[in-house]
């Protein structure tokens, strides 16, 4: 199986193949859009800032081609941001796989101290559903790290809370995404990216 992992300028895609190689799974980091397009699965990971991403994938066509893509694809963290239609981050448009707007947590006011943006650090995912999971995931602890958030809707396949509850993981189609960062959530994480790699 051939597994591809896109390369662009966003952060935290090297550790995505390290824990698929504690798996025992073998990926390619690749930008070269013949072998993303031929890949079984692709991976779609990143951390950075919404704006100058969408603007570097559409220099190189990668928003295009990802929206082409017809095998399962996983999109990580910013990567999922990505997928929604729009992020208020900067104010830009996305590529538009799901119907989602992506917005900035706004701390309550008067508890600034425990709603601080970002959002770091492990919570909880809930009415879990899809390939992706297995029932043993509902109410399992996830690493989050990030300031904006997708709000919930018809591609929701796990919500979490935070000052509000959001989409922690959406699908649609052959089209997967976290919030969350799999390859750092510990043994459940793992599960999950193997989840991908075997049963999507």
């Amino acid at each position: 199986m051939k597994i591809a992992i896109i390369k662009y300028n966003a952060g935290n895609i090297m550790s995505v193949d390290y824990a698929l190689q504690r798996l025992g799974i073998e990926a390619e980091v690749t930008s070269d859009k013949e072998k993303i397009f031929a890949a079984d699965k692709v991976i779609f990971p990143g951390v950075g800032e919404a704006s100058t991403t969408m603007a570097f994938l559409k220099k190189h066509g990668l928003n295009t081609l990802i929206r082409s893509l017809r095998q399962p694809v996983l999109g990580i963290c910013l990567g999922m941001q990505l997928m929604c239609k729009h992020s208020t981050e900067n104010d830009v448009d996305c590529i538009g796989i799901f119907d989602e707007e992506v917005v900035l947590f706004q701390p309550i006011k008067g508890q600034e101290n425990i709603t601080k943006v970002p959002h770091m650090g492990w919570n909880d995912i809930t009415h879990v559903k899809s390939p992706l999971f297995d029932e043993s995931i509902e109410g399992q602890y996830m690493y989050f790290v990030h300031s904006y958030y997708a709000t919930l809707g018809a591609d929701t396949i796990a919500t979490s809370n935070y000052i509000l509850p959001f989409s922690a993981a959406m699908h649609k189609d052959n089209f997967y995404a976290t919030q969350f960062h799999p390859e750092k959530s510990g043994p459940v994480g793992a599960r999950i990216l193997k989840n991908f790699v075997e049963k999507c």
